[in-house]
């Protein structure tokens, strides 16, 4: 029980393996590997030696080490140097440092606007993403 008022900061060494899902709420630095997905109303920082197969929800997020799954968080994610992430990343914040392997997709919207459509002039017939039709002979 915490009564001081401060959020709680805790450590997962590098020789943890957790097969299953992680949830906390405060602080959290995670060293070791994860099978499973994170969920968090709280701060999450993968350590270097980091391995995170799943996806990871939290309110904030600090990356250095290994994940393979896309990430949400409700401020920001930092992506720092070396890291290695292979899946989508949404916040409203976002910063990459150099030397990072990203593969995926982002989506930063600090102010939570709603997408809008892609604008078509008039007269101009909108794109559609069909396959190709093979020529008919």
């Amino acid at each position: 029980m915490n009564t001081t008022g401060t959020t709680s900061k805790n450590t997962l060494a590098s020789d943890v393996e957790i097969k299953g899902n992680l949830k906390f709420s405060g602080e959290l630095t995670f060293e070791g590997k994860l099978d499973g997905e994170i969920q968090t109303d709280g701060t999450l920082h993968l350590g270097d030696t980091a391995v995170i197969n799943g996806n990871i929800n939290a309110q904030s997020v600090v990356v250095r080490g290994k994940v393979n799954g896309n990430i949400t968080a409700k401020e920001k994610i930092d992506i720092k140097s070396k890291a290695e992430l292979f899946g989508d990343i949404r916040a409203a914040s976002l910063a990459i440092e150099e030397g990072v392997t990203f593969v995926g997709k982002t989506e930063v919207n600090p102010n939570k606007v709603a997408p809008t459509a892609p604008l078509v002039r008039p007269g101009e017939v909108p794109k559609t993403f069909e396959p190709a039709k093979p020529p008919v002979r």
